[in-house]
Formats: C-alpha cells, structure tokens, sequence
C-alpha cells in the first residue's frame, strides 16, 4: 500500500469545542423526519443499509483471504484472490479490466475487478480497494491482513447490503484494483498503482470518468487501533462529508486527529480531476511498526473498526446522493 509525503500532528481542539456544541444541541432538539406517502421517514432505507453492515462477516472475509496466503501480484495465490472475489459476486453485474504491466520486475497481468450496482440517479459513487500484497515480501510470510485483506473484505460486505436491492442514488460501482503495490521498496511512484492508474486513463476515455461523482478509497482499515488520517491529497469537501457521516454515527472520534499527504490508489483519479477520499490509518502499531512486515496479521485487527469505516462509507454514499 501506500507511503506517506508529508505528515504532521494537530490539536483540533477548536474543533472539538465545534463538534461537542453541535452534537450537546442535537441532544437537545428533538429530531424531525420528513415522511414519504408510506409513512416511512426520507432517508430510512439508508439508514437501514448502514446499520445492516455485518462486521463480523466481514472479518469472515478477512480470515478467508489471507488463509490463501501472500498473494504478490503473478503468484498463485494472487489468481486465487481474483477467484475468491468472484465467486462471491456471482450473479452481479461484475466486469473486469484485464491488462499485462510492463515493470522492472518483468510483465505481470493485472485484473481490475468491478462489480456494479444500479442506482436512479445518473452519476456513479466508485468504492475501491487494492487486494494485492507488497511483491518485494514475496518471499516471506507476507499475508497483508490490514494492508489489502480487511478493506477488500469491506468492499464484499458492502456488495452484500447492496445486493439485490434498487439504489434511490447513484449507481455504486465497487473496485478491487490489482498491482497498488510498489514492485520495489521504498515506494517508486512509477512502479506502483498500474492498476487504478490503468482503469482511469480508461474510464477518462470511453467517458465514464464525467459520470463519477466521488472516489472513495479504503485502505488499512481494520486497525484495532483506528484513527483514520485526514488526507491533504484528498478533496476537502469530500473529506469534510466523511467527517459528517462519521459524526452523525458517533464515530468522529476516530477520524482526522492526524494530517498527512498520503499517495495511494486515489491520485489517478484526483489528478483527473474526480474528487477523491482515502479513508486510511497510516500508523499501524505503534510508529507503524507492523506495516509491511510479516506481523500484519488479523489479530491485529477488530471487526469495532471494520464496522466503523464500512457503515461511515455507507453514511457518506447516503450524504452524497443528496448532494
């Protein structure tokens, strides 16, 4: 996954003064629903779609992916993944973006996978993750349960609340994207990203990138430990809505205590012009010390954050189809 450009820590203390007045007056006011004909509050079916996120099952997933072991992109357990995807979304709408990458490690096919599903409003939410492990740790015990596996996992129990069900929204298309991470260590921007760099210069080509109103990137998201950094690559807008969603559900808390410039699987799109958020927890343990090691492991990780982050995208998708 991933590397850091510049980072720095802030006290959010006016901030917080902000965010405790607003939520001590929701306290006191009495909420007010709008109502359709039926009688159900506007927005109810949405709310239901965040509170219906399994977690647990979601960790299901994560134990599930990396029990196929290091999965660097051209080894087998890679095209394993690829399968283990697939067949749990066997019956929707799924396309996959298939290309070979020239590297300096050699030519590796590389298999975006894209599952679509339907909304009424014209535009598309894309929600991406990468699911490939660090090629450089090819050679170890590497399974990269934080760093690809949980927010891969996100995304299939997020197919799973949208499975069957008409979308009164944006069509939400979801991206497990191949080849994110950097052939070489420390990260070489030219040798990592291929295939998210690869899936916008074709979107930005056959039109769909026009229709894309937001970009929301997971990655490192099962952090028992979970502090989601506020990314100054990302759109401020967008990461502004996430803040919100967050905060409606009581999650601020772990959202945006720390700043940093982060270059990840969002840039191709952000420099397309496509606003873009990277919902990520950089430090993972303590002064990162599990990141790209062998000890990024699932019990590392807690299905409190898996929920945390897969019901704030959902609230965040919901903030977007009113927008």
């Amino acid at each position: 996954m991933t590397r850091v450009i510049f980072s720095t820590g802030r006290a959010f203390a006016f901030a917080a003064f902000v965010i405790g007045a607003l939520m001590l007056c929701a306290q006191e006011m009495p909420a007010v629903h709008h109502k359709h004909a039926s009688g159900e509050p506007v927005g109810a079916e949405k709310d239901s779609l965040v509170a219906s996120f399994n977690e647990s099952r979601a960790m299901e997933y994560v134990k599930e992916i990396v029990a196929l072991g290091p999965r660097p992109i051209g080894s087998a357990n890679h095209k394993k993944v690829e399968d283990y995807i697939l067949r749990h979304l066997k019956g929707d709408a799924v396309e996959s973006d298939n290309f070979v990458a020239d590297t300096r490690e050699g030519r590796f096919p590389v298999r975006n996978i894209i599952a679509k599903f339907p909304g009424t409003q014209d535009g598309i939410i894309v929600i991406a993750s990468h699911y490939d492990t660090n090629y450089p740790l090819r050679n170890t015990s590497y399974i990269g349960a934080n760093d690809g596996a949980s927010s891969s996992a996100l995304l299939l129990e997020i197919a799973n609340q949208l499975r069957g069900k008409k979308r009164d929204g944006y069509s939400i298309w979801l991206l497990w994207d191949d080849a994110e991470e950097s052939m070489q260590m420390p990260w070489n921007s030219s040798e990592s990203l291929y295939g998210v760099r690869h899936i916008a210069e074709k979107w930005q080509s056959d039109g769909t990138l026009k229709r894309v109103k937001a970009f929301l990137l997971a990655d490192m998201i099962g952090d028992s430990d979970l502090n989601i950094e506020r990314d100054t690559n990302s759109t401020p807008w967008l990461e502004d809505l996430i803040l919100q969603a967050a905060t409606s559900l009581g999650f601020q808390s772990h959202f945006f205590a720390r700043t940093m410039a982060v270059e990840d699987d969002h840039l191709p799109f952000i420099h397309k012009g496509v606003p873009c958020a990277d919902l990520i927890d950089f430090n993972y343990g303590y002064n990162d010390v599990f990141h790209h090691t062998t000890q990024d492991t699932v019990d590392k990780l807690s299905t409190k954050s898996l929920k945390i982050v897969g019901q704030v995208i959902l609230k965040t998708v919901g903030l977007l189809d009113k927008r």
